[in-house]
C-alpha cells in the first residue's frame, strides 16, 4: 500500500505510532529506548531554554510561565517532563490513539498538558503562534516535507526563540546500531519503526532549517552507555543528535 501523505505527515507513519499507543507508558514496552534516553535529552533541552531566558536550569521550576510546544508528542513523554519543569505545554500530533494514552497518563499524573490532534501547519492556520520554545523530537525522520516543517517551527516560535529537533544520523554506524541491531537483533523496538533512508545527517538538516530562515547555535550526541544503559549527551553525533536552532 502506497503511503498517504499530508501536507508534512506520512498517513503510514501515524499510523504505525498510533499502533503504539497502548503499549507507550510501559518502559520495558516498546518505546523503552525513548525512557532510557527522555532524561538526557529533556536535561539538554530544558537547561538551553533556561539559560536563553536568564534563569537557572538547576532551579525547581525552570520554565515556570514559559510556552513550549512539543510537536509530534507522541503519549507525551517530552511533555510531561517540560510540564515539571514548569512550563505550560502543548502538545501536538496526529496520532489520535497516541494523544488518547497522552492525555490519561497526564490526568493520572495531576499534570495539566493541553494534547491537539493534528500538523504544525494545522496549528498554525488556526494563529497558533508565539511559543517560547518549540520541539520536535524523533519526527523530521517520520515527515513527507522536510523543508515544509522545518519553517512551520519556525513559524510557530516567538521571535528568536529556540526550536529543538532530534532525529538519528544516516551513517552506517546508525544503520547496525539503530536499525538492525535496536530492531532485529536486541528487539529493543519493533520491526518497521524505522526506515534509515529517512535518517538525517546534520549538515542536511541544517541546510533545511536555513532554508526555514532558522540557524543551528548548538548540536550535541546522544550516547548510550553499553554497560550501565544510561543516556549522556556529548560531541558524537553519528548515531543519535540534539539540535538547538534559532533565527538569524
Amino acid at each position: 500500500m502506497a503511503q498517504v501523505e499530508s501536507g508534512t505527515a506520512i498517513g503510514a507513519e501515524i499510523a504505525k505510532f498510533d499502533r503504539l499507543a497502548a503499549e507507550w507508558w510501559d518502559p520495558k514496552g516498546p518505546m523503552r529506548p525513548l525512557h532510557a534516553m527522555n532524561p538526557a535529552r529533556m536535561g539538554w533541552i530544558i537547561a538551553r531554554i533556561a539559560r536563553r531566558q536568564g534563569r537557572d536550569p538547576a532551579a525547581e521550576r525552570p520554565l515556570a510561565g514559559l510556552r513550549v510546544l512539543d510537536v509530534g508528542c507522541g503519549a507525551g513523554l517530552a511533555s510531561e517532563a517540560l510540564a515539571r519543569a514548569g512550563a505550560t505545554v502543548t502538545g501536538l500530533d496526529a496520532a489520535g490513539s497516541a494523544l488518547a494514552a497522552a492525555r490519561a497518563h497526564a490526568a493520572a499524573g495531576g499534570l495539566a498538558i493541553d494534547y491537539r490532534e493534528g500538523r504544525p501547519e494545522d496549528l498554525l492556520a488556526t494563529g497558533g503562534s508565539g511559543f517560547d520554545a518549540v520541539l520536535a523530537l524523533e519526527v523530521i525522520e517520520h515527515v513527507a516535507d522536510r523543508e515544509g516543517f522545518c519553517r512551520h517551527l519556525a513559524g510557530l516560535v516567538t521571535p528568536g526563540g529556540p526550536v529543538f529537533l532530534s532525529t538519528l544520523n544516516r551513517t552506517p554506524r546508525s544503520w547496525l546500531m539503530a536499525k538492525f541491531g535496536a530492531e532485529y537483533l536486541l528487539r529493543l523496538l519493533p520491526v518497521g519503526t524505522h526506515d534509515w533512508r529517512m535518517f538525517v545527517r546534520p549538515a542536511e538538516l541544517g541546510a533545511k532549517l536555513r532554508q526555514a530562515g532558522l540557524r543551528v547555535v548548538d548540536i550535541a550526541g546522544l550516547s548510550m552507555d553499553p554497560l550501565t544503559g544510561r543516556w549522556s549527551t556529548g560531541r558524537d553525533v553519528g548515531v543519535n543528535y540534539l539540535v538547538m536552532a534559532a533565527a538569524g
